[in-house]
Protein backbone atom coordinates (compact mmCIF):
# COMPACT_ATOMS: atom_id res chain seq x y z
CA UNK A 1 0.00 0.00 0.00
CA UNK A 2 2.82 2.43 0.99
CA UNK A 3 4.01 2.03 -2.97
CA UNK A 4 0.31 2.60 -4.34
CA UNK A 5 0.02 6.07 -1.84
CA UNK A 6 3.67 7.02 -2.78
CA UNK A 7 2.36 7.43 -6.89
CA UNK A 8 -0.44 8.84 -6.16
CA UNK A 9 0.82 11.61 -4.70
CA UNK A 10 3.40 11.74 -7.38
CA UNK A 11 0.44 11.46 -9.41
CA UNK A 12 -1.66 13.70 -7.82
CA UNK A 13 1.22 16.02 -7.71
CA UNK A 14 2.03 15.73 -11.72
CA UNK A 15 -1.63 16.99 -11.97
CA UNK A 16 -2.03 19.77 -9.89
CA UNK A 17 -1.78 22.14 -12.70
CA UNK A 18 -2.07 21.30 -16.48
CA UNK A 19 1.50 20.72 -18.21
CA UNK A 20 2.43 23.48 -20.92
CA UNK A 21 2.48 21.95 -24.53
CA UNK A 22 5.72 21.48 -26.01
CA UNK A 23 7.51 22.99 -29.02
CA UNK A 24 9.97 19.62 -30.24
CA UNK A 25 11.16 17.95 -32.84
CA UNK A 26 12.10 14.07 -32.73
CA UNK A 27 14.65 13.51 -35.74
CA UNK A 28 16.88 10.55 -37.05
CA UNK A 29 13.51 8.12 -36.84
CA UNK A 30 12.10 5.25 -38.47
CA UNK A 31 9.31 7.10 -39.04
CA UNK A 32 5.48 5.89 -39.35
CA UNK A 33 3.24 8.39 -40.11
CA UNK A 34 0.13 5.63 -39.19
CA UNK A 35 -1.74 6.57 -42.37
CA UNK A 36 -1.48 3.12 -43.59
CA UNK A 37 2.41 4.04 -45.72
CA UNK A 38 5.65 1.96 -44.74
CA UNK A 39 7.72 3.61 -42.24
CA UNK A 40 10.79 5.43 -43.70
CA UNK A 41 14.16 6.19 -42.19
CA UNK A 42 15.77 9.62 -41.45
CA UNK A 43 12.38 10.58 -40.17
CA UNK A 44 11.29 13.92 -38.78
CA UNK A 45 8.27 14.91 -36.65
CA UNK A 46 8.17 18.89 -35.56
CA UNK A 47 5.21 19.59 -32.91
CA UNK A 48 4.23 23.03 -32.01
CA UNK A 49 1.55 23.84 -29.37
CA UNK A 50 0.06 20.54 -29.15
CA UNK A 51 -0.48 20.02 -32.50
CA UNK A 52 1.86 18.08 -35.64
CA UNK A 53 3.06 20.47 -38.17
CA UNK A 54 5.24 18.12 -40.22
CA UNK A 55 6.67 14.95 -40.68
CA UNK A 56 8.58 13.04 -43.01
CA UNK A 57 11.88 12.73 -44.61
CA UNK A 58 13.88 15.60 -45.15
CA UNK A 59 11.62 17.84 -42.93
CA UNK A 60 13.55 20.86 -41.45
CA UNK A 61 13.95 21.62 -37.89
CA UNK A 62 12.83 25.41 -36.91
CA UNK A 63 15.53 27.39 -35.47
CA UNK A 64 15.59 27.40 -32.14
CA UNK A 65 13.66 24.10 -31.59
CA UNK A 66 14.12 21.60 -29.12
CA UNK A 67 15.58 18.76 -30.81
CA UNK A 68 15.24 14.84 -29.73
CA UNK A 69 17.76 12.50 -31.63
CA UNK A 70 15.44 9.24 -31.56
CA UNK A 71 18.81 7.72 -32.70
CA UNK A 72 17.18 5.63 -35.89
CA UNK A 73 14.70 4.38 -33.68
CA UNK A 74 11.05 3.85 -34.85
CA UNK A 75 9.00 6.76 -33.82
CA UNK A 76 4.90 6.44 -34.49
CA UNK A 77 1.65 8.30 -33.60
CA UNK A 78 0.35 7.00 -30.24
CA UNK A 79 -2.01 3.84 -30.64
CA UNK A 80 -5.41 4.51 -30.58
CA UNK A 81 -7.27 1.94 -28.75
CA UNK A 82 -11.04 1.73 -30.67
CA UNK A 83 -12.73 -0.13 -27.95
CA UNK A 84 -12.40 0.13 -24.14
CA UNK A 85 -13.57 0.78 -20.96
CA UNK A 86 -10.58 1.95 -19.43
CA UNK A 87 -11.34 4.64 -16.56
CA UNK A 88 -14.93 3.43 -16.07
CA UNK A 89 -13.96 -0.04 -14.14
CA UNK A 90 -11.55 -0.48 -12.18
CA UNK A 91 -12.56 -4.13 -10.31
CA UNK A 92 -15.07 -6.20 -12.47
CA UNK A 93 -15.71 -7.94 -9.06
CA UNK A 94 -16.53 -4.76 -7.05
CA UNK A 95 -19.87 -3.17 -8.21
CA UNK A 96 -18.62 -0.09 -6.71
CA UNK A 97 -15.78 0.53 -8.69
CA UNK A 98 -17.64 -0.34 -12.21
CA UNK A 99 -19.94 2.80 -13.59
CA UNK A 100 -20.25 1.19 -17.37
CA UNK A 101 -23.34 0.17 -16.65
CA UNK A 102 -26.81 1.32 -14.62
CA UNK A 103 -29.01 -1.40 -13.55
CA UNK A 104 -31.59 0.67 -11.94
CA UNK A 105 -31.69 3.86 -13.92
CA UNK A 106 -34.62 4.83 -15.79
CA UNK A 107 -32.50 6.14 -18.26
CA UNK A 108 -30.07 4.43 -20.90
CA UNK A 109 -29.79 6.24 -24.65
CA UNK A 110 -29.20 9.56 -22.35
CA UNK A 111 -26.48 8.14 -19.64
CA UNK A 112 -22.99 9.57 -21.26
CA UNK A 113 -19.64 7.85 -18.92
CA UNK A 114 -17.35 10.92 -19.45
CA UNK A 115 -18.19 11.83 -15.97
CA UNK A 116 -17.39 8.77 -14.07
CA UNK A 117 -13.88 8.46 -15.95
CA UNK A 118 -11.25 8.39 -13.44
CA UNK A 119 -7.64 9.68 -14.92
CA UNK A 120 -6.12 8.02 -11.79
CA UNK A 121 -7.15 4.63 -12.87
CA UNK A 122 -4.37 1.61 -12.87
CA UNK A 123 -5.28 0.65 -16.26
CA UNK A 124 -4.54 4.34 -17.86
CA UNK A 125 -0.99 4.62 -16.16
CA UNK A 126 -0.12 1.14 -17.41
CA UNK A 127 -1.53 1.44 -20.79
CA UNK A 128 0.24 4.78 -20.66
CA UNK A 129 3.48 3.22 -20.31
CA UNK A 130 3.19 0.97 -23.20
CA UNK A 131 2.50 3.69 -26.27
CA UNK A 132 -1.43 4.10 -25.37
CA UNK A 133 -2.50 7.70 -26.00
CA UNK A 134 -6.01 7.61 -26.92
CA UNK A 135 -9.24 5.27 -26.13
CA UNK A 136 -12.63 4.89 -27.10
CA UNK A 137 -14.10 4.34 -23.65
CA UNK A 138 -18.16 2.77 -24.37
CA UNK A 139 -20.88 2.12 -21.67
CA UNK A 140 -22.34 -1.42 -21.51
CA UNK A 141 -26.28 -2.22 -22.13
CA UNK A 142 -28.46 -3.44 -19.67
CA UNK A 143 -32.06 -2.54 -19.37
CA UNK A 144 -32.54 -1.71 -23.14
CA UNK A 145 -29.99 -1.76 -26.12
CA UNK A 146 -28.96 1.81 -25.76
CA UNK A 147 -26.13 1.55 -23.44
CA UNK A 148 -25.50 5.22 -23.40
CA UNK A 149 -22.87 8.20 -24.67
CA UNK A 150 -19.53 6.79 -24.59
CA UNK A 151 -16.09 8.95 -25.02
CA UNK A 152 -12.90 9.90 -26.27
CA UNK A 153 -10.20 10.56 -24.04
CA UNK A 154 -6.11 10.51 -23.66
CA UNK A 155 -4.45 8.76 -20.95
CA UNK A 156 -2.35 11.69 -20.16
CA UNK A 157 -1.25 12.66 -16.73
CA UNK A 158 -3.69 15.04 -15.81
CA UNK A 159 -6.91 15.35 -14.42
CA UNK A 160 -9.07 16.13 -17.63
CA UNK A 161 -8.76 13.07 -19.77
CA UNK A 162 -11.59 13.66 -21.59
CA UNK A 163 -10.76 14.52 -25.37
CA UNK A 164 -14.52 14.50 -26.99
CA UNK A 165 -17.26 13.85 -24.39
CA UNK A 166 -20.83 12.25 -25.89
CA UNK A 167 -18.74 10.64 -28.72
CA UNK A 168 -21.32 7.99 -30.06
CA UNK A 169 -24.04 6.32 -28.78
CA UNK A 170 -23.57 2.94 -27.91
CA UNK A 171 -26.16 -0.21 -28.87
CA UNK A 172 -26.03 -4.27 -28.59
CA UNK A 173 -27.65 -5.78 -32.04
CA UNK A 174 -27.53 -9.48 -32.21
CA UNK A 175 -28.16 -12.36 -29.38
CA UNK A 176 -27.49 -9.26 -26.76
CA UNK A 177 -29.52 -6.57 -28.07
CA UNK A 178 -32.15 -9.76 -28.43
CA UNK A 179 -31.73 -10.28 -24.52
CA UNK A 180 -32.06 -6.50 -23.68
CA UNK A 181 -34.55 -5.28 -26.49
CA UNK A 182 -37.37 -7.79 -24.99
CA UNK A 183 -36.11 -11.47 -25.50
CA UNK A 184 -35.85 -11.73 -29.21
CA UNK A 185 -34.56 -10.05 -32.33
CA UNK A 186 -38.07 -8.88 -33.60
CA UNK A 187 -38.72 -7.38 -30.31
CA UNK A 188 -35.12 -5.76 -30.42
CA UNK A 189 -35.93 -4.22 -33.81
CA UNK A 190 -39.58 -2.97 -32.85
CA UNK A 191 -37.75 -1.28 -29.70
CA UNK A 192 -35.22 0.54 -32.03
CA UNK A 193 -37.77 1.81 -34.61
CA UNK A 194 -40.03 3.07 -32.18
CA UNK A 195 -37.22 4.64 -29.86
CA UNK A 196 -35.77 6.48 -33.46
CA UNK A 197 -39.60 7.77 -34.55
CA UNK A 198 -39.98 8.77 -30.66
CA UNK A 199 -37.01 10.67 -31.27
CA UNK A 200 -37.74 12.35 -34.17
CA UNK A 201 -40.95 13.47 -32.84
CA UNK A 202 -39.15 14.78 -30.15
CA UNK A 203 -36.58 17.05 -32.92
CA UNK A 204 -40.05 17.92 -34.24
CA UNK A 205 -41.76 19.49 -30.89
CA UNK A 206 -40.08 18.87 -27.97
CA UNK A 207 -42.24 20.86 -26.13
CA UNK A 208 -45.11 18.39 -26.92
CA UNK A 209 -43.27 15.03 -26.03
CA UNK A 210 -44.88 13.62 -23.43
CA UNK A 211 -42.81 11.58 -20.85
CA UNK A 212 -44.38 9.10 -19.43
CA UNK A 213 -41.68 8.78 -16.62
CA UNK A 214 -39.87 5.47 -15.28
CA UNK A 215 -42.84 3.92 -17.61
CA UNK A 216 -41.72 4.99 -20.22
CA UNK A 217 -39.81 3.39 -23.54
CA UNK A 218 -37.84 6.42 -24.53
CA UNK A 219 -37.83 9.10 -21.47
CA UNK A 220 -37.68 13.10 -22.60
CA UNK A 221 -33.91 12.87 -21.71
CA UNK A 222 -33.38 9.33 -23.99
CA UNK A 223 -35.48 10.90 -26.80
CA UNK A 224 -32.91 13.89 -26.75
CA UNK A 225 -29.53 12.03 -26.51
CA UNK A 226 -30.81 9.95 -29.83
CA UNK A 227 -31.57 13.36 -31.94
CA UNK A 228 -27.80 13.70 -32.87
CA UNK A 229 -27.64 10.22 -34.16
CA UNK A 230 -30.63 10.88 -36.02
CA UNK A 231 -29.24 14.18 -37.39
CA UNK A 232 -25.61 12.21 -38.05
CA UNK A 233 -23.85 14.63 -35.64
CA UNK A 234 -22.95 11.19 -33.07
CA UNK A 235 -22.27 8.33 -35.22
CA UNK A 236 -23.93 4.83 -33.65
CA UNK A 237 -21.85 2.30 -32.80
CA UNK A 238 -23.44 -1.32 -32.84
CA UNK A 239 -21.90 -4.47 -31.12
CA UNK A 240 -22.82 -7.09 -33.88
CA UNK A 241 -21.35 -10.13 -34.78
CA UNK A 242 -23.78 -12.31 -37.26
CA UNK A 243 -23.34 -11.28 -40.57
CA UNK A 244 -27.44 -11.14 -41.56
CA UNK A 245 -27.89 -8.91 -37.93
CA UNK A 246 -25.02 -6.84 -40.10
CA UNK A 247 -27.35 -6.81 -43.32
CA UNK A 248 -30.10 -5.58 -40.54
CA UNK A 249 -28.39 -2.76 -39.71
CA UNK A 250 -27.06 -1.14 -43.55
CA UNK A 251 -31.04 -1.86 -44.56
CA UNK A 252 -31.63 0.52 -41.57
CA UNK A 253 -29.30 3.19 -42.45
CA UNK A 254 -31.45 3.06 -45.69
CA UNK A 255 -34.61 3.85 -43.89
CA UNK A 256 -33.04 6.56 -41.37
CA UNK A 257 -30.60 7.84 -43.26
CA UNK A 258 -29.43 10.39 -40.89
CA UNK A 259 -27.31 7.68 -38.84
CA UNK A 260 -23.73 7.07 -39.09
CA UNK A 261 -23.13 3.41 -38.09
CA UNK A 262 -20.25 1.76 -37.14
CA UNK A 263 -20.03 -2.03 -36.40
CA UNK A 264 -18.25 -3.19 -33.48
CA UNK A 265 -16.89 -6.88 -33.08
CA UNK A 266 -18.01 -7.67 -36.31
CA UNK A 267 -17.08 -11.41 -36.63
CA UNK A 268 -18.67 -12.28 -39.77
CA UNK A 269 -18.02 -9.20 -41.62
CA UNK A 270 -16.08 -10.79 -43.75
CA UNK A 271 -19.17 -12.66 -45.22
CA UNK A 272 -20.83 -9.62 -46.08
CA UNK A 273 -17.39 -7.14 -46.95
CA UNK A 274 -19.08 -5.99 -50.06
CA UNK A 275 -22.35 -4.98 -48.32
CA UNK A 276 -20.52 -2.97 -45.71
CA UNK A 277 -17.99 -1.41 -47.92
CA UNK A 278 -21.03 0.36 -50.49
CA UNK A 279 -22.70 1.19 -47.50
CA UNK A 280 -19.91 3.15 -46.27
CA UNK A 281 -20.43 1.76 -42.72
CA UNK A 282 -16.49 1.62 -40.75
CA UNK A 283 -16.10 -1.22 -38.60
CA UNK A 284 -13.88 -1.59 -35.71
CA UNK A 285 -12.93 -5.44 -35.67
CA UNK A 286 -11.77 -7.83 -33.09
CA UNK A 287 -8.81 -8.84 -34.60
CA UNK A 288 -8.42 -12.48 -34.13
CA UNK A 289 -11.30 -13.89 -32.85
CA UNK A 290 -11.56 -17.29 -34.59
CA UNK A 291 -14.17 -19.92 -32.72
CA UNK A 292 -17.66 -19.91 -32.99
CA UNK A 293 -18.13 -18.49 -29.31
CA UNK A 294 -21.77 -17.92 -29.45
CA UNK A 295 -24.56 -18.52 -32.32
CA UNK A 296 -23.74 -15.24 -33.71
CA UNK A 297 -19.96 -16.03 -34.65
CA UNK A 298 -20.44 -19.38 -36.30
CA UNK A 299 -18.01 -18.11 -39.13
CA UNK A 300 -15.32 -16.22 -37.69
CA UNK A 301 -12.29 -16.49 -38.62
CA UNK A 302 -8.61 -14.65 -38.25
CA UNK A 303 -8.86 -13.55 -41.86
CA UNK A 304 -12.04 -11.48 -41.21
CA UNK A 305 -9.94 -8.00 -40.70
CA UNK A 306 -7.89 -8.71 -43.89
CA UNK A 307 -10.91 -9.58 -45.58
CA UNK A 308 -12.45 -6.38 -44.85
CA UNK A 309 -9.73 -4.26 -45.53
CA UNK A 310 -9.13 -5.98 -49.02
CA UNK A 311 -13.03 -5.15 -49.41
CA UNK A 312 -12.52 -1.53 -49.23
CA UNK A 313 -13.56 -1.35 -45.84
CA UNK A 314 -12.68 1.10 -43.31
CA UNK A 315 -11.37 -0.97 -40.06
CA UNK A 316 -9.67 -0.49 -36.95
CA UNK A 317 -9.48 -2.74 -33.86
CA UNK A 318 -10.65 -2.75 -30.77
CA UNK A 319 -11.74 -4.94 -27.76
CA UNK A 320 -15.25 -5.78 -26.63
CA UNK A 321 -15.22 -8.91 -24.61
CA UNK A 322 -11.72 -9.25 -24.29
CA UNK A 323 -10.38 -7.28 -21.23
CA UNK A 324 -11.72 -3.91 -22.58
CA UNK A 325 -11.49 -2.22 -19.44
CA UNK A 326 -7.51 -3.13 -18.66
CA UNK A 327 -5.74 -4.75 -21.72
CA UNK A 328 -6.06 -2.00 -24.22
CA UNK A 329 -2.06 -2.75 -24.83
CA UNK A 330 -2.81 -6.10 -26.37
CA UNK A 331 -3.91 -4.31 -29.71
CA UNK A 332 -0.49 -3.80 -30.82
CA UNK A 333 0.04 -7.61 -30.53
CA UNK A 334 -2.99 -8.23 -32.33
CA UNK A 335 -1.76 -6.02 -35.11
CA UNK A 336 1.28 -7.61 -35.49
CA UNK A 337 -0.21 -10.82 -35.52
CA UNK A 338 -2.52 -9.90 -39.08
CA UNK A 339 0.78 -9.18 -40.38
CA UNK A 340 1.91 -12.51 -39.44
CA UNK A 341 -1.27 -14.00 -41.32
CA UNK A 342 0.12 -12.82 -44.45
CA UNK A 343 2.77 -15.41 -44.10
CA UNK A 344 0.23 -18.28 -43.72
CA UNK A 345 -1.13 -20.32 -46.99
CA UNK A 346 -5.06 -19.24 -47.24
CA UNK A 347 -5.12 -16.31 -45.19
CA UNK A 348 -5.75 -12.62 -45.41
CA UNK A 349 -4.22 -10.11 -43.70
CA UNK A 350 -2.35 -6.84 -43.09
CA UNK A 351 0.69 -5.27 -44.33
CA UNK A 352 2.34 -3.61 -41.68
CA UNK A 353 1.59 -0.36 -42.46
CA UNK A 354 -2.45 -1.39 -42.82
CA UNK A 355 -1.82 -2.81 -39.44
CA UNK A 356 -0.09 -0.15 -37.84
CA UNK A 357 -3.16 2.30 -39.17
CA UNK A 358 -5.68 -0.72 -37.81
CA UNK A 359 -4.96 1.02 -34.19
CA UNK A 360 -4.28 4.38 -34.93
CA UNK A 361 -6.17 6.50 -37.90
CA UNK A 362 -8.34 3.84 -38.69
CA UNK A 363 -10.23 4.04 -35.24
CA UNK A 364 -10.03 7.57 -34.86
CA UNK A 365 -11.44 7.76 -38.85
CA UNK A 366 -14.09 5.49 -38.17
CA UNK A 367 -15.58 7.97 -35.21
CA UNK A 368 -15.26 10.69 -36.87
CA UNK A 369 -11.86 12.13 -35.67
CA UNK A 370 -9.83 11.04 -38.16
CA UNK A 371 -8.76 15.11 -39.02
CA UNK A 372 -8.01 15.12 -35.37
CA UNK A 373 -6.44 11.84 -33.83
CA UNK A 374 -4.52 9.12 -35.26
CA UNK A 375 -1.42 9.73 -37.33
CA UNK A 376 1.02 12.23 -37.57
CA UNK A 377 -0.40 14.10 -40.58
CA UNK A 378 -0.21 17.96 -39.95
CA UNK A 379 -3.12 19.77 -37.91
CA UNK A 380 -3.14 16.39 -35.81
CA UNK A 381 -2.88 16.06 -32.12
CA UNK A 382 1.09 15.72 -30.92
CA UNK A 383 0.65 12.48 -29.76
CA UNK A 384 4.00 10.40 -30.51
CA UNK A 385 5.54 7.59 -29.53
CA UNK A 386 9.50 6.46 -29.08
CA UNK A 387 9.80 2.82 -29.55
CA UNK A 388 12.80 0.45 -28.76
CA UNK A 389 11.84 -1.56 -31.73
CA UNK A 390 9.41 -2.68 -34.07
CA UNK A 391 6.04 -1.42 -31.76
CA UNK A 392 4.20 -4.57 -33.54
CA UNK A 393 6.38 -6.76 -32.02
CA UNK A 394 5.60 -8.41 -28.22
CA UNK A 395 8.96 -7.26 -26.74
CA UNK A 396 8.97 -3.66 -27.52
CA UNK A 397 8.41 -1.04 -25.24
CA UNK A 398 7.53 2.41 -25.38
CA UNK A 399 10.68 4.74 -24.34
CA UNK A 400 9.25 8.31 -24.70
CA UNK A 401 5.31 9.00 -24.92
CA UNK A 402 4.12 12.29 -25.81
CA UNK A 403 0.19 13.57 -25.91
CA UNK A 404 -0.72 16.40 -27.09
CA UNK A 405 3.01 17.70 -27.47
CA UNK A 406 3.85 16.89 -23.20
CA UNK A 407 6.00 14.23 -22.50
CA UNK A 408 4.35 11.87 -20.18
CA UNK A 409 5.32 9.76 -17.29
CA UNK A 410 5.88 5.99 -17.77
CA UNK A 411 6.17 4.76 -13.58
CA UNK A 412 2.98 3.01 -12.96
CA UNK A 413 2.20 0.44 -9.99
CA UNK A 414 3.56 -2.03 -11.71
CA UNK A 415 7.25 -0.66 -12.80
CA UNK A 416 7.24 0.63 -8.78
CA UNK A 417 6.49 -3.13 -8.01
CA UNK A 418 9.17 -4.85 -10.50
CA UNK A 419 11.74 -2.49 -9.23
CA UNK A 420 11.20 -3.01 -5.72
CA UNK A 421 11.43 -7.25 -6.17
CA UNK A 422 14.55 -6.93 -8.28
CA UNK A 423 15.88 -4.76 -5.93
CA UNK A 424 14.97 -5.33 -2.51
CA UNK A 425 15.94 -3.33 0.50
CA UNK A 426 16.91 -4.68 4.20
CA UNK A 427 13.67 -3.86 5.96
CA UNK A 428 11.63 -2.87 2.91
CA UNK A 429 9.74 -5.67 2.32
CA UNK A 430 6.94 -6.91 4.13
CA UNK A 431 7.56 -9.22 7.48
CA UNK A 432 6.38 -12.53 5.32
CA UNK A 433 9.12 -11.50 2.66
CA UNK A 434 12.10 -11.59 5.08
CA UNK A 435 12.70 -15.53 5.61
Amino acid sequence: MRGLATLTAALLAATAMPALAQDVAITNAKLVVGDGSQPVDGGTVVIRSGRVVAAGAGVAVPGGMATVDAGGRWVSPGIFAGFTRMGIIEVDGVSETNDSYADNSPFNAALDVASAVNPLSGPIQVNRAEGITRAVVAPAARGSIFAGQGAVIDLAAHMSPVTRAKAFQFMEWGETGAQRGGGSRPAAMALLRNALFEAQAYGRNPGAYLDRGKDALLTRADAEALGPVLRGAMPLLVHVERASDMLTIIALKREFAGIRPVLVGASEGWMVAREIAAAGIPVIASALVDLPASFDQLAATQSNVGRLAAAGVTVGIGQINDDESRQARLVKQYAGNLVALTRVPGASGLSWGQAFAAISSKPAEAIGMGEELGSLRPGRRGDVVIWDGDPLEVGTAATAVYIDGVEQPLENRQTRLRQRYLDPKEGGLPKAYQH
